[in-house]
C-alpha cells in the first residue's frame, strides 16, 4: 500500500515517467480533452458525476505527489464576456491550495489560445479530465526536478 494520498495507478505511472518540464493538464468538465492535447499525452477520465471530482481536488493531490515548477491556468481573453467579471471564483481556491501545498509557486494565467498551444506541445504527457463545472477551471502543471 502506498503512503501517498494519490492512489490512481495510471496517474502515478504517468507522473513517474514524466521528467523536468513535462506538462500535466487538469481539465474541467468543459475542456475538449479528446481533441486538445499533446501528441504523447494520455487521457485519464475521472468524471464520476457532475462536480466530482473537482480540479481543485486533483490539484491538491498532484502538488503533494510530484515536484512542480509552474502552475498555470487558462486566462480569459479580454473580449470574452466572462472577462468583465474579473478572475473566476475558482482561482481563489487554486491560489489557496498552491499556497498551502507548494509555497513559493504562484498561479500563472495564460491566455486561452496560448494555453491550448502549451497543452498541444510534445511535452504534454497527461490530461486528467474531471467533472468540475466551474468556469475557467483548467490548470496546467509543469513538472520540476526531484532535488532530494
Amino acid at each position: 500500500m502506498l503512503k501517498t494520498s494519490l492512489l490512481h495507478p495510471d496517474i502515478l505511472r504517468c507522473l513517474a515517467r514524466g521528467g523536468h518540464h513535462a506538462k500535466i493538464l487538469i481539465a474541467d468538465g468543459n475542456y475538449p480533452a479528446a481533441t486538445k492535447r499533446g501528441p504523447h499525452a494520455e487521457l485519464v477520465c475521472l468524471q464520476l458525476m457532475p462536480g466530482v471530482p473537482t480540479v481543485a481536488q486533483v490539484l491538491k493531490a498532484l502538488l503533494a505527489t510530484a515536484p512542480i515548477d509552474h502552475v498555470m491556468t487558462m486566462g480569459i481573453p479580454a473580449d470574452d464576456p466572462y472577462a468583465q467579471s474579473g478572475d473566476p471564483p475558482v482561482w481563489s481556491e487554486f491560489r489557496r491550495i498552491v499556497a498551502e501545498t507548494a509555497p513559493g509557486l504562484k498561479l500563472e494565467p495564460i491566455l486561452k489560445w496560448d494555453f491550448y498551444k502549451e497543452v498541444e506541445s510534445p511535452d504534454h504527457i497527461l490530461t486528467i479530465q474531471t467533472a468540475d463545472q466551474a468556469l475557467w477551471a483548467n490548470v496546467l502543471l509543469s513538472m520540476g526536478c526531484r532535488t532530494e
